[in-house]
């Protein structure tokens, strides 16, 4: 089930406002935006050091997983770009847009489209199908910071994902993965090969932005293992 049948979909991140298009009547799932994105990024915008308050008595449990400062990011599979739009917004300047050739024109267009408010910097984009490696090698790993929301739904592809993800990452790096169950199949090959690789932390509930803590959504983060 798409997160709404909406043609544009509204997200404030701090001050600024995304507005992003979506096609829901496209062939392609990634010109559509899926809840996971918004999740994550207001996860993000909740205990980022950006927008905690340093003279709040209670300590910060992720500030340092999110302190974007000097990061290098790219994200998988990014569609629309929602996620990587607001992780920007948070301070992530240097991130890289991936996704396969038939979703690009629906990224670009949302890139200029919110171009405005994203301090009129043009967003890096590049087509990357997971099973490729030059692509992947063509990306200039590893990062300190892999993106990947919504891509796990189709069994066949979650080996070369979770390669990917293990090619891209630094081994001091982290994946930060919004999750929600698709399809069973693909959930547990999914975890059963992270499980190979990385060590997997899931985020508490409650520690989810009140207003965006939707009960099928979670977010993880991998680090290797």
């Amino acid at each position: 089930m798409k997160f709404t049948d909406s043609p544009t979909i509204e997200l404030q991140v701090r001050s600024a406002h995304l507005s992003i298009h979506q096609d829901n009547g496209s062939m392609h799932v990634g010109t559509s935006v899926w809840p996971c994105s918004l999740v994550l990024v207001k996860f993000a915008e909740r205990w980022s050091p950006l927008t905690s308050s340093s003279s709040s008595s209670t300590p910060n449990p992720y500030a340092h997983l999110l302190d974007f400062s000097n990061k290098r990011a790219v994200e998988l599979g990014c569609g629309c770009g929602l996620a990587s739009m607001g992780l920007f917004l948070l301070g992530l300047n240097d991130v890289v847009l991936t996704d396969i050739a038939p979703v690009m024109p629906a990224l670009k267009h949302n890139l200029k489209r919110n171009k405005p408010s994203l301090h009129n910097k043009t967003l890096k984009t590049a087509q990357l199908y997971w099973t490729n490696p030059a692509q992947i090698n063509a990306l200039k790993p590893p990062f300190d910071v892999v993106i990947a929301t919504d891509v796990v739904y189709i069994e066949e592809s979650v080996a070369s994902l979770v390669a990917a993800m293990e090619a891209l990452v630094s081994d001091n790096g982290v994946v930060l993965l919004g999750y929600q169950l698709r399809s069973p199949e693909a959930d547990r090959l999914f975890w059963e090969l992270c499980a190979r690789v990385f060590a997997i932390e899931k985020i508490p509930h409650e520690d989810l932005h009140p207003e965006y803590a939707y009960e099928e959504a979670d977010v993880f983060v991998l680090r290797k293992k």
